[in-house]
């Protein structure tokens, strides 16, 4: 029996490509015929990066870039032949670049324009930009800035670019952007459809998550709608309300706004950039999994993702969760063929102390069950 192994990370515990090291090893030493294929997976958030790049055929640079919160960071991207990039924002406005506190307010996302300037220096012109995992509220204030945008205040005066600054920019001026931008195939992959203003844009949906206060959270609002309208006014487009606009705290905005970009579910994305139905077409069993299972894992998470490729192709699929509430069942309905939660004893402290004892227990659970459906099989 060959089995594709492929979860995203179970966050907080095991990175993707460890979980998927873990099932692969435990499930072979379930039965010698098992054989495992592994390809670790990403949303298009956390991880994106590490996820494409270990499918080979890319190669991985770094580049020093203005983190989050102003200090320089170390960023890698991927290049590939001959003028392929792939870049997760992430790796330079990311959560885990911060330098401090979070502090939606000042952050930029300053640092993934410069990723984005290294790959068109590069000579690259067909480049993918993973959105997710962000510590920006500054609606790609700072992206744009990066490229060669200006924002004014009312005298005229240039804004230096921050969650703080939305709500003074009265002119958009893009005299100096970058005209490589224009050259650009500009893929966006994003794990989140939410739109930029609103209650279910970037501000209140996530802005909680990066550390702003309620008040905090309407001075961003606020600010963001007047950013969005002098954005729209300076390039004629009018994107604030197109699914996605407000992924990565309005980064998704800023790259539909400057440039004639293609929008996609961040896991169909990944799955295409890794060739994934050529795998499907080898395998009798595909295994994936992630952290935690609950009713948004059926809205363009991995586990949904891969679903829905393994139901086209006819071929069994089962998830491996590090926990599940009750409504993750849905997933059985849609089509998986089953749902195996990793914790086996109560307490969060010891499901993350034993996350790699726990998913080696849960394969085994797993191919023991298959190990009795072939047996009835036989029976039958």
């Amino acid at each position: 029996m060959r089995v594709l192994v492929c979860p995203d990370s179970f966050k907080g515990t095991l990175s993707a490509a460890r979980a998927t090291e873990i099932i692969a090893r435990a499930a072979e030493a379930s039965s010698p015929s098992v054989e495992a294929v592994q390809l670790p997976l990403s949303d298009g958030g956390d991880g994106a990066l590490e996820a494409v790049s270990a499918a080979g055929g890319l190669e991985i640079l770094e580049a020093k870039v203005r983190g989050p919160l102003g200090a320089p960071v170390g960023a890698r991207w991927a290049k590939g032949a001959p003028d392929v990039a792939f870049i997760e924002m992430a790796e330079a406005s990311g959560l885990a670049k911060l330098e401090g506190a979070p502090n939606p307010l000042i952050a930029s996302t300053y640092g993934t324009g410069e990723l984005l300037q290294s790959a068109l220096d590069a000579d690259c012109r067909e480049i993918t930009i993973a959105l997710g995992g962000s510590a920006t509220n500054d609606g790609g204030m700072g992206f744009a800035a990066a490229l060669g945008a200006r924002f004014l205040d009312a005298r005229g005066e240039e804004l230096d670019p921050s969650g703080a600054a939305l709500a003074r920019v009265a002119e958009v001026d893009l005299s100096g952007l970058d005209p490589r931008l224009e050259e650009c195939e500009l893929t966006i992959l994003a794990d989140v459809d939410n739109p930029l203003l609103g209650p279910e844009g970037a501000t209140y949906v996530f802005g909680p998550q990066k550390g702003a206060t309620p008040r905090d959270l309407d001075a961003l609002e606020e600010g963001m709608g007047a950013y969005s309208r002098a954005m729209a006014a300076a390039t004629g487009r009018d994107v604030a309300d197109a699914p996605g606009a407000g992924a990565a705290g309005g980064l998704g905005f800023a790259c539909l706004s400057l440039a004639d970009a293609t929008l996609a579910r961040g896991i169909d994305g990944v799955l295409d950039l890794l060739g994934f139905d050529g795998y499907l077409s080898t395998v009798d069993l595909v295994v994936t999994g992630e952290g935690h299972a609950d009713a948004q894992t059926l809205h363009g998470k991995v586990v949904a993702g891969v679903l829905e490729r393994c139901q086209a192709a006819d071929v069994p699929c089962v998830a491996l969760v590090g926990a599940m509430d009750e409504d993750a069942t849905a997933l059985l309905d849609a089509g998986l063929a089953s749902l195996v939660p990793c914790v086996i004893e109560p307490g969060a402290d010891a499901a993350l102390a034993h996350a790699a004892r726990n998913l080696r227990l849960a394969v085994k659970r797993t191919f023991s069950l298959i190990e009795l459906g072939k047996s009835l099989s036989s029976r039958s």
